[in-house]
């Protein structure tokens, strides 16, 4: 049964990475980039079909990858005088304006993130929230004598309604000494107000799943995937900072691992990773690191600043670089992972 959770945490992965691409392929269309190939994976080719404009739709064998190829993405810019003239689909990549290639690159990451809100609001509406339902009160604890009685549904707190967001642990740990519990009991909302001592209601909960609608969920799917890229951001910042050991990153093949395990126990996990690596696909790929769409932007971003094209053999050979740093820290990170797992 793992390999199936395997398999399927593989074709999120690429899903992922076909959706970053095809934002690259449609501002390029948009914008009249020439382009070569299309691609769903690496390696060898087991499936192509070739457009009417001429480019090649691709299925590769290796599911771990993707790409979109741009007419003459390595060459050099033709003169500037030239633009005019010739078929902005026969440029090379470099000899688009700055600004289009800004957006073409933008593209990639920006699709990742409205997927992100699209993968958020299907998790939300399979989830849906939990409400706690009281089943015991202890005698020494805060709410003993509040009014509470087992059975009652716990719908807010200080008046505060428990949601997807705001849930009934966040609210339940949050609230301090006098508390006022609105319950479900009967059909009817009744205000309890309980104490808190010692950091404990004394009472014994467990959770009811309540749905939610789609109106509901979708003006949930914002914030939360807000909420997920700031989680993002900040784990990126600590990395940097040493707060978060390298040891806790994990590559390609860890994030299979991680996706696989955590959906073997519960399927729902697979629609959480979702909005998660989609959001995280797209800051990782606005990150200043070479070969990364973040440097590339850059460097576009001096060239239409200084109004002149940057030495291309130059900024080649930093992407180069980075890419081969970068496929060299990703490797080290799961074979890192791995060991890890092996010994744990």
């Amino acid at each position: 049964m793992i390999a199936l959770y395997v398999m399927a945490a593989v074709l999120i992965l690429l899903l992922m990475i076909t959706i970053h691409e095809a934002g690259h392929y449609t501002a390029g269309k948009l914008l009249g980039f020439g382009i070569e190939e299309f691609s769903v994976g690496m390696g060898p080719r087991l499936l192509s079909h070739k457009t009417k404009s001429g480019e090649d739709i691709s299925l590769r064998v290796l599911p771990l990858g993707g790409y979109c190829a741009f007419t003459g993405e390595d060459e050099e810019a033709v003169p500037s005088e030239e633009d005019a003239v010739t078929d902005s689909r026969a440029l090379p990549f470099s000899a688009q304006k700055p600004w289009k290639r800004i957006v073409v690159l933008a593209a990639g990451p920006l699709f990742n993130m409205l997927s992100a809100f699209v993968f958020s609001f299907i998790y939300i509406i399979a989830a849906g929230y939990s409400l706690p339902v009281v089943t015991d009160i202890s005698a020494d604890g805060g709410a003993y004598l509040s009014g509470l009685e087992r059975g009652d549904v716990i719908t807010a707190v200080d008046g505060r309604e428990i949601t997807f967001l705001d849930t009934a642990a966040e609210l339940l740990g949050e609230a301090e000494g006098d508390t006022v519990l609105t319950v479900e009991r009967g059909g009817r909302l009744v205000d309890i107000r309980a104490e808190k001592k010692d950091g404990k209601f004394g009472i014994t909960l467990t959770y009811e799943r309540r749905s939610i609608d789609a109106l509901h969920a979708a003006g949930y799917s914002f914030p939360y995937t807000f909420e997920l890229s700031g989680a993002i951001v900040r784990s990126f910042g600590m990395l940097l900072t040493g707060g978060v050991p390298l040891t806790d990153v994990t590559g390609p093949v860890g994030t299979v691992v991680t996706i696989a395990g955590y959906a073997e126990r519960n399927a729902l996990y697979f629609l959480l990773f979702l909005p998660l690596i989609a959001s995280n696909l797209a800051i990782f790929n606005l990150l200043p690191i070479p070969a990364l769409d973040g440097s590339r932007i850059i460097f576009a971003l001096i060239e239409l600043i200084r109004r002149k094209p940057i030495n291309k053999k130059v900024e080649g050979a930093i992407h180069t670089a980075g890419l081969i740093i970068l496929l060299a820290l990703v490797a080290a990170v799961d074979i890192a992972g791995m060991i890890a797992r092996s010994l744990s």
